[in-house]
């Protein structure tokens, strides 16, 4: 099936088998690896991307259905050379251990704060609730998010809670 969807910003058309999942073709198709395939069932939240502005586990949508769709990736949250708060707030708060579930957990919390840029941290535990992480227990994500959320407020971050006692 023909399919046409902006990926980052950027117009792509392409045949694709009607089964194939979006995450196989961001992956393969597209090259774009950032998106992570965990469980393939929905339940890890790796493979996070948005749709339409959305955050959607690609692993249980088919890439016919983001046709004439907007999905964006972390592939399009900063750069190497500029990274956004959340990335930031990752390596600052420690929020990344393994960085396997990194991807999706920024992708699910940039959804939150661009609605909310005062979450609380209940609000920001709902918001990342349907990622897992093995490695962190969630403390330092949550961390992470509120300085993303801090800095993008024009706010200068707490300090770590390691740094006051």
């Amino acid at each position: 099936m023909d399919i046409s969807i902006r990926v980052n910003g950027a117009p792509v058309t392409a045949d694709v088998e009607p089964r194939t999942l979006l995450v196989h073709f961001l992956r393969e198709g597209l090259g774009l690896t950032g998106t992570h395939i965990g469980c393939e069932t929905s339940y890890c939240g790796a493979c996070t991307v948005h749709v339409d502005g959305k955050p959607v586990k690609s692993c249980t949508m088919l890439a016919v259905q983001a046709d004439g769709r907007e999905v964006r990736t972390i592939e399009d949250v900063g750069s190497p050379g500029a990274l956004h708060p959340l990335q930031e707030g990752f390596s600052e708060r420690h929020g990344l251990q393994c960085g396997y579930c990194t991807p999706g957990m920024i992708m699910s919390a940039l959804d939150l704060i661009e609605r909310d840029p005062h979450p609380s941290e209940d609000d920001i535990r709902h918001a990342i609730e349907g990622n897992l992480c093995r490695c962190t227990g969630y403390f330092s994500i949550v961390k992470s998010v509120e300085y993303a959320a801090a800095v993008l407020r024009g706010e200068e971050p707490e300090p770590p809670e390691w740094e006051s006692h």
